[in-house]
């Protein structure tokens, strides 16, 4: 899971990097972005900078954005971390396993649409384990504020990166909206060769790209066509920075902007636009919004493994805007200057919260129900138990199928392989050619 994509390999901020690659997640390991604690630069990377207005803009960190740990780590905390992984990990084995090729390759040759929906169904609620974790056995707090959404929309979804676990709580989000198991993120072509992970992401067809804008262009094109189905539930995430944020990278997106009289941010990138576009204009028709987010933390920055512990973060603050899309221009010059624009609003947003602590009308969602929480987790365990067991028992054909099963899932994913439905295509070939030889016999 560490190779979710950066689109730019070197990190450079020269024009075609910020502006002509698509967009997705990263996960790199910085503890926080500034190794000052009053959360200002060091004056020699102030350096040489001249920005709009003949000063310097600096980076706007929270004054409580310290190195120390919210929670202290104890034996117990990491005892309990590597006890949640080892579940998470091997539920997600059994699960791929039983229920991977039945959904993605079977119900497929019939239906993409209802192998979609039953994949999606079935993965969600392994999914649903991640927030639990979070939420109530490491206890953060996770706020939500801005608007508040309806449940079941078709959206791109928007969102700054500021640590390697943003994508992370967007799953906390999407819980709340019954969209866990439609979430589609754009990964680094390599993952597919991670354990157990590489094989989930292909099943749940996140899009797999090379960094390579003219090799990748048509690959999303591909896939996004696929997703053009209105009856295909959706959430397409973006984190149009490219990269989580440092204050390496905020230099440079700072003097990116200054050369090409962009606004001056201090809390995130500059966004590259053309991945959004193309994503826009391809799924225009079928979406019901696009949904602007903004994510910050209380009081430190996360790592992975601070959310596996339960060390940080004590508040993950979200807020929502909902951007109805007929307010969005269809020309790509205007498109990419209301992201901008809109990026730049999330800087303020960002700028306002380190000083007031909160989001403006924060509350708008409640918390997750302990009830539902705790009994999908209670399901999930069970079957995973159930299915080691009978791959460890002397049912032979239940080997047989284990093992096929991985062969399955492991040809596909090294193979980005995809079954197409051959019977609903048999079915419209025969009708074509009974009304062809209607029409024939006709004549």
């Amino acid at each position: 899971m560490g190779d979710i994509v950066k689109m730019n390999g070197n990190e450079s901020t020269n024009h075609e990097q910020l502006d002509g690659k698509f967009n997705s997640t990263s996960m790199s390991n910085h503890i926080v972005p500034g190794a000052t604690t009053n959360g200002t630069l060091k004056s020699h990377e102030l350096k040489d900078l001249n920005l709009i207005g003949g000063f310097t803009e600096k980076i706007n960190l929270p004054e409580n954005q310290k190195v120390q740990r919210h929670r202290p780590l104890t034996f117990w905390r990491v005892l309990r971390g590597i006890l949640c992984l080892m579940v998470l990990l091997s539920t997600a084995l059994m699960a791929l396993i039983f229920f991977g090729p039945p959904s993605f390759l079977i119900l497929r040759l019939f239906s993409i649409h209802y192998s979609r929906r039953v994949t999606s169904f079935l993965f969600g609620h392994w999914l649903a384990m991640w927030p639990l974790w979070f939420e109530k056995i490491n206890g953060t707090k996770v706020i939500f504020a801005g608007e508040r959404v309806p449940a079941r929309e078709r959206v791109l979804l928007l969102a700054n990166h500021r640590t390697e676990v943003d994508w992370m709580y967007i799953w906390d989000f999407a819980m709340r909206k019954d969209r866990l198991g439609y979430l589609k993120y754009v990964l680094k072509s390599s993952v597919r060769n991670a354990p157990i992970f590489g094989w989930g992401f292909h099943i749940l067809e996140f899009i797999l790209v090379e960094r390579k804008w003219e090799v990748d262009e048509p690959v999303i094109e591909s896939m996004l066509s696929t997703f053009k189905d209105p009856q295909d539930p959706l959430w397409l995430i973006l984190f149009p920075e490219g990269t989580d944020f440092t204050e390496q990278k905020c230099l440079r997106s700072q003097r990116f902007a200054e050369e090409n009289h962009l606004p001056i941010l201090k809390n995130v990138l500059q966004p590259k636009t053309k991945g959004f576009y193309s994503c826009l204009t391809l799924l225009r028709d079928s979406l019901d919004a696009v949904y602007d987010v903004t994510i910050a933390y209380k009081h430190r920055f996360p790592l992975f493994m601070d959310n596996a512990y339960g060390t940080d973060p004590a508040e993950v603050h979200i807020h929502v805007r909902r951007v109805p899309l007929h307010e969005i221009p269809t020309s790509e010059n205007e498109a990419a200057a209301w992201l901008v624009e809109a990026f730049r609003l999330k800087d303020a947003l960002l700028s306002n919260f380190y000083k007031e602590g909160s989001f403006p009308n924060s509350g708008t969602e409640e918390e997750l129900p302990n009830f539902k929480c705790f009994l999908n987790l209670l399901v999930i365990i069970g079957l995973s138990g159930l299915f080691l067991f009978l791959t460890f028992s002397s049912f032979m054909w239940i080997k047989v199928y284990v093992a096929s099963s991985c062969v399955y899932l492991a040809a596909a994913t090294y193979f980005n392989s995809r079954p197409k439905p051959i019977f609903g295509s048999l079915k419209r070939r025969i009708r074509g050619n009974t009304y062809k030889s209607s029409h024939q016999g006709g004549n």
